[in-house]
């Protein structure tokens, strides 16, 4: 997503879509670029899109590797230009997040609830295995097959062996 395209946006859906009201979207714009000094190549993303690309990695969680894809950089590219853009916010000093002290108010209410959340055994209906009780499935019946067949053929003599060497012996 590039700054061209979502630059035209309602104020509401440009802030829905970066996570910032477009007056702060200027503002961090304006201190990035006074911020970031152009030496070398031009880069591949303008300040604008590079500030769009910190914001979809602070916002969503992505991956930088997903961010690049997004882009068209590398993973190595966003990862830079992620480190530059939030250093320079920072020295800026005008997005810092207030200190502990300020959160730490002594007239702020402090709710606490407690959650049991130990599992426990349910105690539940066992389902039979056969439908009709008694009656032996398809697949059970397949492998008393199998299993009789594997018995006799590991022996090389058919299941019913007493049988089968009495009547060798009455045959002699």
């Amino acid at each position: 997503m590039r700054y061209e395209t979502i630059q035209n946006l309602k104020d509401e859906e440009f802030k829905r879509c970066t996570g910032v009201s477009r007056e702060m979207f200027e503002k961090m714009l304006k201190v990035v670029r006074e911020g970031i000094r152009d030496f070398g190549r031009t880069p591949k993303l303008t300040r604008a899109d590079q500030l769009l690309l910190n914001l979809m990695y602070w916002r969503e969680y992505r991956t930088e590797f997903h961010i690049g894809l997004t882009y068209g950089v590398s993973e190595s590219t966003v990862c830079r230009t992620i480190k530059k853009i939030e250093d320079v916010l920072v020295k800026s000093g005008e997005f810092n997040l207030p200190g502990k002290k300020v959160l730490q108010a002594g007239d702020t209410l402090i709710e606490v609830i407690l959650i049991d959340a130990t599992e426990q055994s349910i105690e539940r209906q066992h389902l039979p295995w056969r439908a009709v009780p008694g009656e032996k499935t398809k697949t059970a019946l397949q492998r008393q097959k199998e299993a009789a067949y594997t018995k006799s053929t590991v022996d090389h003599r058919p299941e019913n062996s007493e049988n089968y060497c009495h009547s060798i012996w009455k045959w002699q």
